[in-house]
């Protein structure tokens, strides 16, 4: 498929909202859930140190 110009590129024949919108969506769940991974990684090393250091207390 080619386009005359950029603005036709965008509008993707009257479906550009859909299209981009999809994307946007898509982007913005995917970074969501690197973002919740990290955290949740962070959260189990903080547990693995405290239960860690509790085990080594007299």
């Amino acid at each position: 498929m080619q386009w005359a110009s950029p603005e036709a590129f965008f509008a993707m024949g009257g479906y550009g909202l859909y299209v981009w919108g999809s994307y946007a969506v898509t982007a913005l769940l995917m970074g969501t859930e690197v973002w919740m991974a990290w955290r949740r990684h962070r959260q189990a090393r903080q547990n693995s140190r405290a239960m860690t250091s509790q085990e080594s207390l007299p």
